[in-house]
């Protein structure tokens, strides 16, 4: 157990950061304002430049801004989080979401760039009719917009606190003051294209932070090299990249089903998430509207995914078991028994006031009471030797995501601001792509949808930098009630389970209609909502998001069948202009023979076979080259080498079809 006054002895006396750390984060900052204030003027002309940058963005440069506004502080957090409690393995959560990445590559890129659309959320009123539509693109705004893009930023500013805690001995309000201040003047300044060229430059400083805290946590005296690492008996259990297929074994059972077989079998499609929504979407989707051409389009997502998911993870991964062998884990009994001495202690309404009160309005003795709280929080989730060597942190943020930053705080002098100045980088960029992304929703799609349609290019400008203020608002007011990315992370796919699906099929099935959205919308959120509150949500346990997606996707089937479709005008001028293909659109064209409309397609059909046998080959290169680096990391070379050459001749596979997958004009081969 930590020191009871410890908590309160200057931690600056612990971490200093020297001139030459204090030099290179204030040289980042010069740098990425100049960049804003740089193309501030060109930003300000109008809201296409502010939000698309005029579209004739580069494939490299778009794929680059994508890379950096995933690669955020949160995710070295959360990936430390699911290392330390569920192993390598607990990393198929996200990695599922490589196959719906791919889809978007070979299948929606170019039906993204082909709508013309300044924002996805336009494309509501592009593909439905009637008042249903224009409803839900002004509520979709709000709802994604603000609602759910504050809930991410507020994850990713989470990370900031605990980094700010960490490495600079911060507290929470002035981690959030000091990243909401620099963060809303650089983005409301420089615009989108302001944030593309940043991103450039501060992806390659993640990476190179990235890789330095890994070669300095491998390095540790407690580690003692990249062998002894994963021969160490704290990690020894942790290094499996597939969950052992042992259903006699409670806990691998349970592995098992919630972090391979339900990301791969249902998350994947079903469930919408910021970044990796199914048929593409949000943030990634306005880089493919600024993209040059469709061919830049797909070139920027398949430079996304290979870089997202094969180049980045493993520094974050050998981080987080190395931070294992550091500050290990408790014993699982001393888990179960501290976790109840809380809930004693916290049936105490004094003892619970004491966990959100500010430490500098309690007496002594109620700081030694805190103390023992913070000590059997700690211990209860497993993570007491990161509390007692950090006994700052505040109660509301332990967890085993501390682990990251803690294992920083053993760099030494220039790589430590080299790497703190990374993860501001990324912060950075991340918020600065959902503030942009989120403002134009405000902006293009309920501003001047529906509050002031006759606004000129100036005001709207404006209306995006003061909504880019309101929302990094209430983010920072969110961040401070966030506890862990890991829960916020499953609460956004709780919500959005269901949902996939639909946005997959609206492209090729005309009869999917609005009802079929806000049906989707409503039951997820309501279906979220209930069995996060009853006590049958609690008794499926794992079986919560295929309940959901179940439930969901059956309404909004439900209400494509019942309610009417979009009108035959809107979804002529729909298959005209975008031209997906497929049978799904057999009976539009079919009516328009009937009428004898001619139809003028402006785009050759999609090639569903090849884009999806592209889709297959495209997971077949990343998870080949992720697992093939993964073992040979452990050592195993000749594993590593052959699922390496399979990763290569995927790539092969998919050079050759390429021809079939490009941009092509009606009549081309």
């Amino acid at each position: 157990m930590p020191s009871l006054l410890s908590p309160y002895l200057g931690f600056f006396a612990q971490i200093q950061l020297q001139a030459v750390d204090w030099s290179i984060l204030i040289a980042f900052f010069v740098v990425a304002l100049g960049i804003g204030l740089w193309c501030a003027r060109s930003a300000g002309k109008n809201s296409g430049e502010f939000f698309l940058s005029g579209r004739h963005m580069p494939w490299w440069l778009l794929g680059f801004s994508m890379v950096a506004t995933t690669f955020s502080t949160d995710t070295p957090n959360f990936v430390t989080n699911v290392v330390r409690l569920q192993g390598v393995a607990g990393n198929w959560n996200w990695w599922a979401f490589l196959i719906t990445g791919m889809l978007t590559v070979f299948i929606y890129a170019k039906l993204w760039r082909r709508s013309e659309a300044l924002t996805d959320i336009e494309f509501y009123e592009l593909r439905y009719s009637g008042k249903e539509a224009a409803f839900l693109r002004g509520f979709r705004a709000v709802y994604l917009g603000v609602f759910f893009n504050v809930m991410i930023m507020a994850m990713v500013t989470l990370a900031a606190i605990k980094i700010g805690n960490i490495m600079l001995g911060w507290s929470p309000w002035k981690s959030v003051s000091v990243a909401m201040v620099v963060t809303v003047v650089f983005s409301s300044l420089g615009g989108f294209r302001g944030v593309i060229l940043t991103d450039f430059l501060l992806f390659i400083m993640a990476m190179v932070g990235a890789f330095a805290a890994a070669w300095y946590a491998v390095g540790h005296e407690s580690v003692g090299g990249l062998g002894e690492l994963f021969q160490h008996p704290e990690v020894a259990d942790k290094l499996a990249i597939v969950p052992d297929f042992d259903f006699s074994n409670p806990a691998s059972k349970e592995l098992l089903i919630t972090a391979f077989l339900i990301p791969l079998a249902v998350q994947w499609w079903s469930v919408w998430y910021p970044g990796a929504e199914p048929g593409g979407g949000g943030y990634l989707a306005q880089r493919m509207l600024a993209a040059k051409n469709e061919n830049h389009a797909i070139g920027s997502v398949l430079f996304f995914q290979v870089a997202h998911y094969a180049l980045r993870p493993w520094p974050w991964i050998i981080v987080a078991l190395a931070s294992l062998v550091v500050f290990p884990s408790d014993r699982q009994p001393e888990q179960t028994a501290a976790k109840e001495a809380l809930e004693l202690r916290l049936e105490d309404d004094a003892a619970r006031s004491l966990t959100t009160a500010s430490v500098d309005s309690l007496s002594a003795e109620q700081l030694e009471s805190l103390a023992e709280l913070k000590a059997l929080k700690a211990t209860s989730l497993g993570c007491s030797s990161i509390l007692e060597e950090f006994p700052h942190t505040p109660y509301s943020k332990i967890g085993h995501d501390l682990g990251y930053s803690a294992m920083l705080s053993f760099l030494p002098p220039g790589w430590m601001g080299l790497v703190l100045t990374s993860l501001v980088a990324a912060y950075m960029s991340t918020l600065s792509t959902h503030l942009n992304w989120g403002s134009s929703y405000v902006v293009n799609d309920f501003w001047k949808r529906f509050v002031r349609p006759a606004a000129g290019e100036g005001e709207l400008v404006w209306v995006g930098r003061a909504s880019t203020v309101a929302m990094m608002g209430m983010t920072a007011l969110l961040a401070m009630y966030l506890e862990s990315a890991f829960e916020a992370f499953q609460v956004l796919l709780q919500v959005g389970a269901g949902t996939g699906l639909l946005f997959i099929l609206r492209w090729f099935w005309w009869r999917i209609n609005p009802w079929s959205e806000i049906v989707a919308m409503v039951v997820s959120f309501a279906v979220a909502l209930w069995l996060a509150k009853s006590d049958f949500g609690s008794q499926l346990g794992y079986w919560k998001l295929p309940f959901g997606v179940a439930a969901t996707t059956v309404c909004w089937l439900a209400a494509t069948f019942v309610a009417p479709a979009s009108s035959h005008e809107r979804l002529r001028a729909f298959l005209e202009s975008v031209n997906p293909g497929g049978p799904g659109w057999r009976k539009v064209v079919d009516e328009c023979a009937r009428r004898g409309e001619e139809l003028r397609f402006r785009h050759a059909p999609v090639n569903l076979p090849a884009g999806i046998l592209a889709t297959f080959l495209g997971a077949v290169l990343v998870y080949g080259f992720l697992f093939g680096v993964g073992y040979w990391l452990y050592g195993n070379t000749g594993l590593g080498a052959g699922l390496v050459v399979v990763a290569g001749l995927a790539g092969l596979g998919i050079r050759a079809l390429w021809p079939r997958i490009r941009e092509s004009r009606p009549g081309e081969s």
